[in-house]
């Protein structure tokens, strides 16, 4: 929805924020340069006028995202803290101070899920666009890009076999409940004191007692699955409100310690296990994630989200791609790590691969080699400052939207970094003169 124009007729009883926010402040800025009218253009065709609750003006929506991946806030804090900032009230377009909350925390999530990962790639472009047009990133940094992969971890607790035994068995309970139907024994207690001691046992180092515990769990949860699957056949309407559960069931109970795609949560199958060789941290449970930026300004130009772990090569094609689309500009130098080897790009850049031995190569390309280890760094920043670090949003769609936009959270932590240090330098620069 496009937002009211503004009317020269000022407000008795409210108070404007042009009033009382500082012209000079970064967030004010950056909202001057923002081209909010593309977002009204690009997002309008997914609203139907006159039809239902009017919705909300895009770039409220638009604002609160960018504020909300730029200083690591979730749906609900973002939407809070809102309420007491002026200058986050003027970046989303209200034009007099607002002492109530803009929308519901739950319109995030329903406005993310519309756009999905598509539409919300046209606030991540618009970042690079802002970029350019400030100088914080120049048209020549582009054809130099740095390109790493690193891991999106699921918010999903450490799986073990007796925790998903335990918590499969009580949804089959909670659905033959819901159902009516009746089984023989549900083993509540039971379950619960034998995850209990297991988890003693194993903190004692008493492993033998511990899979002896497994086992318990396992035959409570084989049991009660096998049950329901008897009452439940011949039955249509029943089998179809079993069928994913019980499907997801028995592919728990079935799978082996070194089996491939196991399932590690229940409220989230498509977490895969993936072992990037960290002494700190042996296995991360999330997806793959592609990350590329400039290796010059350290700008992203790419973010995206990969499942089925594959191989870090066979990544580069598609990350360089969608970087090109949204910044709109062609590579001429890719700088990865050993990762790479065999990988299946085939543009027209040049791809050089950080290795040993690179005392030997020509200066200039040298240099350029060693700032490929630049993007870690970032990577890091949009871990720690970011929400790159663990993800929220449900499924492989929310893999792909958490990845995108922590993307442009990092590219607005870097623009206002730049409006804050030209403010401050101004400032200094004119004490120093007035000094003199």
């Amino acid at each position: 929805m496009q937002a009211k124009p503004k009317s020269g007729q000022t407000k008795l009883f409210s108070i404007s924020l042009e009033r009382i926010i500082n012209r000079d402040h970064p967030l004010r800025r950056l909202a001057d340069v923002i081209d909010w009218k593309s977002f009204d253009v690009s997002f309008g065709d997914l609203y139907s006028p006159g039809v239902g609750r009017p919705a909300k003006p895009t770039r409220l929506m638009v604002g609160l995202h960018y504020l909300k991946h730029a200083f690591d806030l979730s749906d609900e804090e973002v939407v809070t803290q809102w309420v007491e900032n002026p200058y986050w009230q003027y970046f989303c377009g209200v034009d007099d101070f607002m002492h109530e909350l803009p929308i519901d925390p739950s319109l995030m999530t329903k406005w993310r899920n519309r756009l999905e990962s598509k539409g919300l790639e046209e606030l991540l472009e618009e970042t690079i666009k802002i970029g350019f047009k400030t100088g914080t990133v120049k048209r020549t940094s582009v054809k130099k890009l740095n390109v790493d992969t690193t891991v999106q971890e699921k918010a999903i607790t450490f799986p073990t076999d007796a925790k998903l035994y335990h918590r499969m068995r009580g949804r089959l309970v909670g659905l033959a409940k819901e159902n009516g139907i009746e089984l023989r024994q549900s083993y509540k207690r039971k379950s619960q004191r034998a995850l209990i001691m297991q988890g003693r046992y194993s903190h004692a180092r008493q492993m033998k007692r511990s899979k002896r515990e497994v086992k318990n769990i396992k035959n409570y949860f084989g049991r009660v699955m096998r049950e329901v699957e008897r009452k439940v056949a011949g039955n249509d309407v029943l089998v179809e409100r079993f069928s994913e559960a019980l499907k997801m069931a028995r592919r728990l109970y079935e799978q082996k310690r070194n089996d491939k795609n196991k399932l590690y949560s229940l409220h989230a199958p498509e977490v895969e296990c993936i072992s990037k060789g960290k002494a700190h941290k042996k296995y991360e449970f999330g997806c793959k994630v592609g990350v590329v930026t400039t290796s010059k300004d350290n700008f992203v130009i790419g973010s995206m989200a990969f499942h089925g772990n594959p191989y870090d090569g066979h990544t580069l094609k598609e990350s360089i791609s969608q970087a090109e689309k949204l910044g709109k500009f062609t590579a001429k130098e890719i700088y990865v790590d050993k990762g790479y080897r065999k990988h299946n790009y085939e543009g027209s850049a040049v791809v050089h691969m950080a290795r040993s031995g690179m005392k030997k190569l020509k200066r200039s390309l040298g240099k350029w080699l060693r700032r490929r280890s630049a993007i870690e760094p970032v990577i890091g920043h949009m871990k720690n400052d970011g929400r790159l670090g663990r993800n929220y949003l449900l499924g492989k769609e929310g893999d792909k939207m958490n990845a995108i936009l922590c993307g442009a959270g990092h590219n607005m932590r870097k623009l206002l970094a730049a409006f804050l240090f030209f403010l401050f330098g101004w400032r200094v620069q004119k004490d120093l003169l007035a000094n003199t």
